[in-house]
């Protein structure tokens, strides 16, 4: 009788979850919807684009379809574009900081108008992320909580890539033992993101994964280095050299974009008001901790391969000193991969809720608050490993004594 009222409860709370994502769903379509008819999203009541993140990507598109595939990385030429297409000055900058590889994806948006290249845009990341989610947790409803997501709403405002870097982080993590060389694929394409993988090659190298290594390295020679010279000659890649100074600059130690955009650990520090010299050690410190923790669950017999990849994929996003509020869907890629080794129990559903008051809170508090849900998925990781431990040293424990030797 208890187990029933256990199984019936666990359904309960499933039900009333899935209830709640399509109720954050339904509001998520609402407000853009109300934002698109009161022309504070896409474009403005004059159907001219309105300025966002998106606005970078579609000019810079146009700016190569036009034979100057260069001047997207001059701060300067980009932004009295980005003023053209917007047909009206406006504060601010949309700096392009990605390589050569993502002129393709901006080149093709630019084929079409704002309004379609902007829908597009996401309903295509979208339909790469939504599967590669549910494939991880084994459920299709999982696709649903991922819709319902905080993060995806700020991803959609922008039309940012959020969607995308999910799904790279997402398929490279699901295929790993599967299909090598179809992961290697995905971590190759995420060099459009380079900022992202900084820990996939350390943690692979170290669990001695070759296949997947070398087909990562031939993707990303091929698709970031030689597709983009075939197409577009040498001077990107010499722009991009020329001013990553600048954006490094910019971004990371002068925070012109604001350190509470920051969702990082350095940006977490400034702040709370650390200076560089404090908030640099500081990100050193966390970043070298989680990599020997990751690198520890990795090499553990304990832990269950879907926890392994639960750590990776959070570990990459403690690593980056740079990293916005709408790269964040990828945040939900861990969580698929803790249900996927079993299902939450109450205090992880606690954590979960408790991540997504935090994510949803950045609307109305400017701070990295982003951090600190990172921080929470690794320790729900954490807590998850040093259960399996635990079971595994009882286990041990009750073998018999030949057994044991």
């Amino acid at each position: 009788m208890a187990s029933l009222m256990k199984v019936a409860s666990r359904w309960e709370l499933q039900k009333l979850l899935l209830t709640l994502a399509a109720a954050l769903a339904v509001a998520w379509c609402g407000v853009v919807l109300v934002a698109l008819l009161r022309h504070l999203w896409f474009v403005d009541a004059h159907g001219n684009p309105r300025p966002t993140d998106f606005i970078e990507v579609w000019v810079a598109g146009k700016l190569v379809l036009s034979g100057t595939p260069a001047t997207p990385y001059d701060w300067h030429a980009h932004h009295l574009a980005q003023v053209a297409a917007a047909r009206h000055p406006f504060p601010g900058f949309f700096g392009w900081h990605y390589p050569p590889l993502f002129l393709f994806a901006a080149a093709g948006l630019a084929l079409l108008p704002y309004l379609p290249a902007f829908g597009t845009w996401l309903a295509v990341t979208f339909a790469v992320y939504a599967p590669v989610v549910a494939k991880i947790a084994g459920r299709k409803e999982a696709a649903l909580l991922a819709f319902a997501w905080p993060a995806t709403l700020t991803n959609m405002i922008t039309g940012q890539n959020g969607f995308l870097s999910g799904a790279l982080i997402g398929g490279t993590l699901l295929f790993l033992d599967v299909q090598p060389v179809l992961a290697g694929i995905f971590l190759g394409l995420l060099t459009y993101k380079p900022q992202l993988g900084l820990l996939f090659p350390i943690v692979l190298a170290a669990d001695r994964r070759w296949r997947v290594l070398a087909s990562a390295c031939l993707t990303a020679v091929v698709a970031g280095l030689i597709l983009p010279y075939l197409a577009f000659g040498t001077g990107p890649f010499q722009a991009f050299v020329h001013f990553l100074p600048q954006t490094e600059n910019a971004v990371l130690e002068n925070g012109m974009a604001g350190w509470n955009k920051q969702q990082t650990i350095l940006g977490l520090a400034h702040c709370l008001g650390a200076g560089a010299a404090a908030a640099w050690a500081l990100y050193a410190v966390v970043a070298a901790v989680t990599a020997a923790g990751v690198l520890w669950l990795w090499r553990s017999r304990d832990v269950a391969p879907a926890v392994k990849a639960a750590a990776l994929a959070t570990g990459a996003l403690v690593l980056t000193p740079y990293l916005y509020i709408y790269d964040l869907p990828v945040l939900v890629i861990p969580l698929a991969f803790l249900f996927r080794d079993k299902s939450f129990d109450r205090e992880e559903w606690i954590g979960i809720a408790a991540i997504n008051c935090l994510l949803l809170s950045f609307m109305w508090f400017a701070v990295p608050i982003g951090a600190v849900a990172i921080l929470t998925v690794a320790g729900l990781i954490a807590r998850r490993a040093i259960q399996s431990h635990r079971a595994s040293c009882g286990m041990n424990l009750n073998l018999p004594l030949q057994a044991r030797a």
